[in-house]
């Protein structure tokens, strides 16, 4: 019985043991090692991927989850991009959408008078670790594309600029919206 394309299987094996000898495929075909510049940015996308999914599995209010649900489609076209060198899924209305969303959340917010320290409400912590993820992905495209011959489209280096931003701002939204003290830096001479 043949599939149709509603029906297509696009993993029908996890093992494949084509990795063991340390080196992966990416989805042009092409194998490099595991610790390609290319591989590790797919993996910090990965992670951070994972991290919003945990962030995804608390109690959030229904728009944070919307958003958060965006990012993670938003995540998988960039990877897409990584795992087909030269290739760009990623565009101007992206980055304008994630810098949009920031701007929006960040109209509920007062000021900062101060840094903030990550934590707070569980929710916004979990959050500010999603961000220190972003920050990490976003140096490790920065390195692919100063490391590869294949080019890193810019657009998507600065959504992920960006994505980490919008990440900054919900941690400060959850605090603000569950009622919990926002901690912020104090100064060594006032501590």
């Amino acid at each position: 019985m043949s599939a149709s394309k509603e029906e297509k299987t696009r993993i029908n094996r996890v093992i494949t043991r084509s990795g063991d000898q340390g080196e992966t495929g990416l989805a042009d075909g092409s194998r490099v090692a595991k610790f390609h510049p290319r591989i590790e940015a797919l993996g910090d996308l990965d992670e951070l991927n994972g991290v919003l999914g945990v962030l995804r599995a608390r109690a959030l209010d229904a728009d944070l989850d919307a958003l958060l649900e965006r990012l993670q489609h938003l995540l998988f076209d960039l990877g897409g991009e990584l795992a087909v060198p030269g290739s760009e899924a990623l565009t101007e209305t992206d980055l304008v959408e994630v810098e949009s969303q920031a701007d929006t959340l960040n109209a509920e917010l007062e000021p900062l008078e101060e840094f903030v320290l990550p934590g707070g409400h569980p929710d916004a912590a979990w959050c500010h670790h999603c961000r220190t993820v972003a920050r990490r992905a976003e140096r490790r495209l920065v390195q692919l594309s100063q490391h590869d011959d294949q080019a890193v489209n810019p657009v998507s280096r600065a959504v992920l600029n960006r994505v980490s931003d919008l990440l900054f701002v919900m941690a400060r939204v959850i605090n603000l919206r569950t009622e919990t003290d926002e901690p912020q830096w104090v100064r060594r001479q006032d501590r």
